[in-house]
């Protein structure tokens, strides 16, 4: 098996490269942007962030091993000291881009991994979870590691793929317009998946027109590169583009798609029941995972699982094996209560998906919800609050408990409803009520964007239960 390595004359491709010491370049096996993940014969790349410059670890790096490093031009005479070779470019977050460009390459020329495009106004991490664990049944499967989707993020994840890897699935994330086709050029995907279109980053994308331009780009890309798309027929902005698109596999619960999918039933911790059917295959199971969005998210991971040549028991195998990541719709036991606990993100289709699956989970009748501002919402963001309130009565939630000015607006929509209401104008109050909070014979929902820092009122929750 040949190694991915980048040598001298994919170096010299970078542009507005000049390669001082270039005999002395050895091939890299390597690329890191973090001096800490320096190993012999690295190649580093100092990149200027909002809190640290790369260039202050150049000289760490190479003490760690790093055999070549990429630097600014403006900085090369203050590193006359270091005896590896040097690279100037005029800006080196864009050469992490480009030399991620030529390592996709090469793995592209080599034929040793595909790749799996990722993005979505919500849902796409769990996907990109679901479908690589389902992968492993079958496949060395490289993913992205945690939300490294962004332009620095896409590269380090197709730098991090190597010949070992059969399959690379990547998440895209975007909120201004240009990042999709900017990182999608870079990770050329065989296969691409958009989740949803949904109302996120508004405050940049102005409405769902706009994400949905937006998401496409990944699409486009996919197209031009000679790939094939999957598209959820149960999004109607997504339905309505399928038909740009020749090379294309549809998948959904209420369209006529070619991966079908039929939710049986809910069990008492609100886990559904699927039957899953394309051509002449059929597939039943119950997911480890809760809610009408874990149903939507395997659906779409299924879709494209398939297309690789997962069979049925390898498929079982994988579902059994599915687990929720961390603060993303944790359902967790306690002596008289349940806690919900989602607090990785929010917007208003998360959260409608979370409240429906509040209400169907049985043990307890007493249903409360915590909810913190859903962001960057742009100049929609008080009707989008708003829009909760026909969730929050249609799943039967008692108590309402709300943080954040655009939650605010949420309780003055429902302040003529039969529940019990309460907003908190900061954080210490809610805290301290939460702590004196009768949690006896409920299920407690905490929800927010990420920016809101929920999982700080869940921590009091639960930690009520150790003490």
């Amino acid at each position: 098996m040949r190694k991915v390595t980048l040598n001298i004359e994919d170096l010299f491709e970078l542009p507005t490269a000049t390669i001082f010491n270039p005999d002395d370049l050895k091939p890299v096996y390597k690329v890191v942007i973090d001096s800490k993940k320096v190993t012999r014969g690295s190649l580093f790349i100092a990149i200027k962030g909002k809190r640290l410059d790369g260039h202050c670890f150049v000289k760490e790096a190479v003490k760690k091993g790093a055999g070549v490093v990429v630097i600014s031009k403006r900085k090369l005479n203050e590193f006359d000291s270091v005896n590896v070779p040097i690279i100037t470019v005029q800006n080196t977050l864009k050469a992490l881009g480009d030399i991620a460009k030529i390592w996709r390459r090469k793995l592209s020329k080599n034929k040793i991994t595909k790749v799996v495009g990722l993005t979505g106004s919500s849902g796409k991490t769990s996907v990109k979870e679901i479908l690589a664990t389902l992968l492993n049944e079958k496949y060395t499967v490289q993913k992205t590691v945690s939300n490294n989707n962004n332009n620095i993020g896409v590269p380090l994840t197709v730098l991090s793929a190597n010949e070992h890897h059969d399959v690379l699935v990547a998440e895209v994330g975007t909120n201004h317009f240009g990042e999709i086709k900017y990182s999608a050029e870079i990770l050329q995907p065989d296969y691409s998946l958009i989740t949803n279109i949904g109302d996120s980053h508004l405050e940049f994308l102005r409405n769902r027109k706009g994400v949905l331009k937006e998401k496409l780009a990944l699409f486009d890309v996919t197209k031009e590169n000679g790939g094939k798309v999957f598209i959820n027929y149960d999004d109607p902005l997504l339905e309505e583009s399928s038909r740009r698109f020749k090379s294309k596999i549809s998948y959904g619960f209420n369209s006529d798609s070619s991966v079908k999918g039929k939710i049986i039933k809910y069990n008492k911790e609100g886990k559904p029941t699927l039957k899953i059917k394309f051509k002449d295959w059929e597939y039943v199971d119950t997911l480890p995972l809760p809610g009408r969005l874990s149903a939507d998210n395997y659906l779409a991971a299924v879709s494209v699982a398939l297309e690789l040549g997962i069979t049925k028991q390898q498929l079982r195998n994988g579902t059994r094996k599915l687990f929720v990541p961390d603060k993303r719709i944790n359902i967790i036991h306690f002596r008289g209560f349940i806690l919900i606990d989602d607090c990785y993100n929010a917007n208003p289709d998360s959260v409608k998906a979370v409240l429906e699956m509040t209400g169907k989970i049985d043990p307890y009748r007493r249903k409360i919800a915590i909810l913190g501002d859903m962001l960057e919402l742009g100049k929609n963001k008080i009707k989008l609050h708003r829009s909760l309130s026909s969730s929050v009565i249609k799943n039967g939630i008692d108590e309402l408990y709300t943080i954040g000015s655009g939650m605010k607006t949420l309780v003055d929509a429902l302040k003529d409803k039969k529940l019990i209401l309460k907003h908190f104008r900061s954080r210490k109050s809610l805290s301290g009520f939460l702590r004196n909070l009768d949690l006896m014979n409920s299920i407690i929902l905490v929800k927010g964007s990420r920016g809101m820092q929920m999982e700080e009122f869940s921590k009091i929750i639960s930690g009520r239960m150790k003490n």
